[in-house]
This record gives C-alpha cells, structure tokens and sequence, in this order.
C-alpha cells in the first residue's frame, strides 16, 4: 500500500478572525505540507478543485497549484483529485492540453484525476437551471474517453457530442514519455466503482469512511476491473482512500491534538457543500453544527477506525488495517485546523516510522502500469 497527502484550501471563518491573511497563510502551509511529505517518502499529493464553497475549499486554480508543486519537489507524484472536464467548467481540449503540460513539467509524474463536482452549490454554479444533479454524469460519461484520443493520435480526428464538439485539430503539447498520466476517477457509490473500474480508471475513493467500507469498494471494483475495456492505454488498476490523521510521540497528546482542530466544524462544512451524499442520521442542517469533538469522542473514533490517530506505533498499526482490507493508497487527510507544526511533525512521524514499513517498492505503482503499456 501506497501512501498520500490530500490539500483542499481549508480556510475556517475562526481562523479569518485572528488573521487578515489567512486565506494565503493557509494556502502557503499546505504547499509546505505537501513539499514535506516528498523528503519523508510519501507516493502522492492530490489537489482539489472546488468552486464557491467559502471556508470549505479555497482551492480553485489546481492547475497552477500542480504546477508550482512540480517544481518544489523531487519524487512525489503529484494529483488532480479532481480536475473537472465538464465543458462548462473547463473545455476539454484545455484540460488535455493542461494535463499533458504537467506531465512534461513534472517529468512524469502526473496523476489525472477527474470527476463532476461536488454539490448543487458548486454544481448549480456552472450549470444553472440543472433539476437533477446527476445530469452531470451524462456530461462526464460523453467526455472521458475522448482525452486519450487527444494525446495519442497526431491529429485529434475532431467530435461531435451532445454537449460540446471540436473540429479535427492538433492538440499540443504531447504527454511527456510514454502514453499518458494515469486515469482516475472520483466515485461515491458501488455502482461508480464498477463503473470506473469497467474504464480501465483508477477511483479515487473520497467517500470512504472507514476500514470496514472498503469491503464494498473492493469487491465492487476489483470484480469489475478483470474484465476492464480501458478507455486509455492501460488499466490503472489503484482503489485510493482518505482518512483524517494526526500523528504524535504519545498517544494522549495526538488525541489532545485530535480534539482541539474543530474537526466538527470541518465535518460540519463538508455536508453543508456535499448535499449529494447520504446524510447519515443525527448530521444537523446547515449552519446548525455537529457537537465539538471531545477526547472521549476522538478515542471512540478511533476506536471505530474512523481516524487514524495516535503514537506510530499505533497508527502504523491503524495503516496496516487499511492495506489489509485491500486499499492500494491511503491518503491523509489533515486536520488543517491545528497548528502549523503539528502537521508537519504528522507528516515527519509518518515518513519515519510508518511508510517505510508498509511501501517497500520504490517505485510508484501508476508507474509500473504506465512504462508496461
């Protein structure tokens, strides 16, 4: 099992308060976190891209955000999770011909992650009037298949969809080396992993929740990607999972750590934007908020393996869970409400004591599928 680091732009109204910069103190910190997480032998960082959703997700131009990452680190393969390929969000021929820039800018080591957006707020955005959310699919499902086309034929032989077409034209520049970035997919339900998997597409499984839901998503995907017809070069045969993190030399302080990041309020914002989730039972209407987390609630979290927090000794152990019920990438998630240095001592604890026992290949798996193309 591999392991990530996932960014977002989490800009809290409390933090704002005490800070009139908050807004680039907070981006410039999780560029930090990312360029860390490369020296202590993290696989991955994935970089959202969300329109609209104030506090939750300030992070919006991704692509420039790659960009500079590319250049700040060495090894880390570094992620769209998501680029959003809808033609009124982003024209798909800009998305390829961003995707293969970064590729060449990265020298190789850009992942291409996709998916519709998250809500109605966001949604409703770029696609005002839409009475069914899931409209979007249909968008996506037109679209998808038509990247690599733009990447591997000399000349792009033009289409004609339902909602966007192109004339034949050249689409420059070319991916870097051999075919293209790896493929992947933000799914939220058995039906999109199958669906992913059936495309040959990684699935980036942002709406994991715990070790236990990983046993839906496996069988759902690895059934399914047997018989793949991949709409790319190759299969990208990857379930990736999210999980908070906090990392400490002891396990009362991580949990101390744990209970002081307003977790609730992060929780609180998340179904606020992501009205297309199941709302589980007692989640409270927006602006209403979830309970504050006390350390009796983070230790029943834990113990729910609904967080991974603790000394490395513990969390190494809380790892090991995730790899054996079959994710192939594990992402952190940070509290990005606690302090500066506790992240990164997350991150550094992590890289020290936990992946090294847990991702013995050095190399990256989307590498191995890509070069045996």
């Amino acid at each position: 099992m591999e392991f990530g680091l996932f960014i977002q732009g989490y800009v809290p109204e409390r933090r704002r308060q005490g800070d009139p910069q908050a807004e680039h103190h907070a981006l410039m910190e999780e560029m930090d976190y990312v360029v860390q997480a490369d020296k202590s032998g993290f696989k991955y960082a994935w970089v959202t891209e969300h329109h609209f959703l104030e506090e939750y997700s300030h992070l919006s131009a991704n692509d420039v955000v790659i960009g500079y990452l590319t250049h700040a680190t060495e090894r880390i393969h570094v992620g769209s999770g998501i680029f959003n390929p809808l033609p009124k969000v982003n024209h798909p021929v800009k998305v390829a011909e961003r995707v293969a820039m970064l590729d060449h800018l990265s020298g190789g080591r850009f992942e291409f992650g996709t998916g519709r957006g998250a809500g109605s707020h966001e949604i409703l955005g770029f696609h005002p009037g839409m009475t069914d959310m899931n409209g979007t699919k249909e968008i996506w499902e037109e679209t998808i298949g038509e990247f690599p086309r733009m990447w591997l034929n000399d000349e792009y032989p033009g289409f004609e969809g339902k909602h966007w077409s192109l004339p034949p034209r050249k689409i420059l520049p070319k991916p870097y080396g051999k075919s293209h970035p790896a493929m992947w997919y933000a799914a939220g339900s058995p039906p999109s992993y199958a669906m992913a998997a059936k495309k040959g597409l990684g699935v980036l499984g942002f709406s994991v929740q715990k070790v236990s839901d990983m046993e839906w998503v496996v069988e759902s995907y690895k059934t399914a990607i047997r018989d793949a017809e991949p709409i790319g070069a190759y299969v990208n045969d990857n379930v990736m999972v999210t999980s908070t993190a906090i990392c400490a030399p002891t396990h009362k302080e991580a949990v101390r750590i744990a209970a002081s990041s307003n977790l609730n309020y992060l929780q609180s914002l998340l179904f606020r934007y992501h009205d297309t989730f199941p709302r589980p039972d007692g989640i409270p209407e927006w602006p209403e908020l979830l309970p504050e987390y006390t350390e009796e609630f983070i230790e029943l979290l834990i113990a729910e393996e609904l967080m991974i927090c603790g000394d490395p000794d513990e969390v190494l152990t809380q790892c090991k869970r995730w790899e054996q019920a079959g994710a192939d990438q594990l992402v952190f998630g940070l509290p990005v409400g606690i302090p500066y240095e506790d992240c990164l001592q997350t991150i550094k604890l992590v890289g020290r004591h936990v992946v090294p026992k847990i991702d013995t290949d050095p190399v990256h798996r989307t590498t191995r599928f890509r070069e045996a193309s």
